[in-house]
């Protein structure tokens, strides 16, 4: 049974996504649509990236993950078909697809939108094209081969020999704070050192833990989470709020809040010892 997953920065107040699982399930009866999100941030790329990687990752091979973030950033008169490692994605040509993937795939087509108006008109285009898809299994049916799209890729956290240097990547509801160092890279770092991880001017943690459960109420924690982040936070209270810190936007760094007294931080530190 095909499955589409459905990403985008929409909500869900209006008609907008119903009525896009109405042209789906009209045009592919047998489909089974998922939503991932439809509250990504339209201008924080690698927050979106996060929350869609971190989901589509167990979404079987053979599915077809649209993502419709940004939109209408620029005139769309094509959206990209890429395939990538058993899964296809349907991308706005606005960089989101390089940023989602880490790379550009080898594989991609254009579904042509020209003449389309409305974001329900594209839409319809992009059905179309899934359809032919699913019904041949194989990408060229549903569109022309592209090669010359947008580019953005996620920002790498800095390194040196005795520290490495992150982003604030994304603020859950609770206000726990996820920073853009994976556990792979954290522990190739430390190689079995004593660590300090400092956020704010002063503040640090230097134990991981290995759940909220670890620590006591209201106490500072740091540990690897479900997604394989480096993720601080306070037991039962809210570290970004706490502690003012930001998720990372390179055009507020080092500068007050607006209409507000207090500096906020969008980068985490980690000295090695």
């Amino acid at each position: 049974m095909p499955i589409i997953t459905l990403t985008s920065d929409i909500g869900q107040e209006d008609f907008i996504i119903g009525a896009l699982k109405g042209q789906i399930l009209s045009t592919i009866p047998n489909c089974t649509i998922a939503d991932i999100t439809h509250y990504a941030s339209s201008k924080n790329y690698q927050q979106g990236a996060y929350i869609f990687n971190n989901a589509a990752k167990f979404y079987p091979k053979g599915t077809v993950h649209l993502v419709m973030v940004n939109f209408f950033q620029q005139p769309q008169d094509h959206v990209l078909f890429a395939h990538y490692n058993g899964h296809f994605f349907i991308t706005p040509d606005n960089g989101f697809l390089t940023m989602i993937l880490g790379l550009k795939p080898k594989e991609i087509v254009k579904i042509d939108c020209k003449n389309a108006k409305t974001f329900i008109q594209i839409t319809d285009r992009i059905v179309e094209s899934i359809a032919y898809f699913f019904a041949s299994g194989n990408l060229a049916d549903a569109g022309d081969p592209f090669d010359a799209i947008h580019e953005i890729y996620p920002m790498q956290p800095t390194t040196g020999p005795n520290w490495m240097e992150g982003q604030i990547l994304f603020i859950d509801q609770f206000e726990n704070v996820v920073v853009n160092i994976r556990k792979e890279e954290f522990e190739l770092q430390a190689k079995g050192r004593s660590f300090k991880i400092v956020f704010t001017r002063n503040e640090t943690i230097e134990v991981l833990s290995g759940n909220y459960g670890e620590v006591p109420v209201a106490d500072k924690m740091a540990w690897f989470n479900s997604a394989g982040y480096l993720e601080i936070a306070v037991r039962g209270g809210n570290m970004a709020g706490l502690f003012g810190l930001s998720k990372y936007d390179e055009n507020q760094m080092g500068k007050q809040r607006p209409n507000d007294n207090k500096w906020f931080f969008q980068m985490v530190r980690v000295f090695f010892e």
